[in-house]
């Protein structure tokens, strides 16, 4: 019952939901009500407010930053470094035009334009282990047939290792084709169950996201790390809208979190139509 009221809340403006011990409140809140909170949404990025691996279009751009943004605080959430979310966003700016930016999962913090926070998995995991993990994987990629195979098939970051069984370095038409195949031969799922086999005491969490590769983290290190931030700014309500919310998905905890208000999206075009009926946008 739960779930199917919380898939209906980004359709309702007109009422807030929330759940403690097992319990449901619904209060009719209306527009004006919502105007008088504290609000922030939280974006994932790719696939959200961008089509997969693609630049934000000018008209998303637009009605996040002259719209929403005069109706709530803004933050992005991404998996990938601040580069690659710079690279879709439209440019470095963005961390100086949304209250929070959050890279790697919210490793990498920035708050209006500045760094607040860091972390790093080589100093938490540890050389040695990080090298075993790295080395099995370099191995079962290498006996995988696949369309084909381009290169950086892992790519290290400040808080996860990046797997990816093409090469991040493939086009946009063999990303595409990538994301077909494994979407009928299931290549990354299969890589995620022989990790998890081989790895069992490294306290690890697999996330896959987008079309191409999977993140991999110390356990607590997915998206909900963020809030370590954004919880003690005392907001009334928290939204989060991702894309891949479903169970291993890189978006599943932080849109299923007690403290935050999840809205499962199809596209930058629905995270729009959501958003709009959410704060009454015209």
């Amino acid at each position: 019952m739960h779930t199917l009221i919380r898939s209906l809340v980004p359709r309702i403006p007109l009422f807030h939901f929330s759940s403690f011990h097992n319990q449901i409140q619904i209060k009719f809140v209306g527009t004006s009500a919502m105007s008088e909170k504290r609000i922030i949404c939280l974006f994932d990025v790719d696939g959200t407010l961008t089509a997969p691996r693609k630049v934000i279009t000018k008209e998303m751009e637009t009605f996040l930053f002259e719209k929403v943004k005069q109706k709530c605080d803004i933050g992005l959430v991404g998996g990938s470094d601040l580069s690659k979310i710079a690279e879709q966003t439209g440019g470095m700016d963005i961390v100086k035009k949304c209250n929070f930016v959050f890279s790697e999962n919210g490793l990498v913090a920035y708050k209006n334009g500045e760094k607040i926070g860091q972390e790093s998995i080589q100093n938490y995991v540890g050389e040695e282990k990080l090298q075993r993990f790295i080395n099995f994987s370099l191995r079962y990629m290498s006996e995988i047939e696949l369309p084909v195979k381009r290169g950086t098939f892992i790519e290290f970051r400040n808080g996860l290792v990046n797997v990816c069984p093409v090469g991040r370095s493939c086009s946009q038409a063999e990303r595409d084709q990538f994301g077909e195949y494994d979407a009928v031969h299931n290549i990354r799922k299969k890589f995620v169950e022989a990790l998890r086999t081989q790895f069992p005491d490294l306290g690890l969490t697999y996330s896959i996201g987008g079309q191409i590769s999977f993140d991999v983290f110390p356990t607590g290190w997915d998206k909900t790390y963020c809030l370590k931030y954004v919880l003690p700014e005392n907001y009334d309500e928290i939204h989060f809208f991702g894309d891949k919310t479903d169970k291993g998905g890189n978006d599943h905890e932080i849109y299923n979190h007690e403290k935050t208000i999840g809205h499962k999206v199809t596209s930058p075009d629905d995270t729009r139509k959501q958003l709009s009926e959410l704060l009454g946008i015209s």
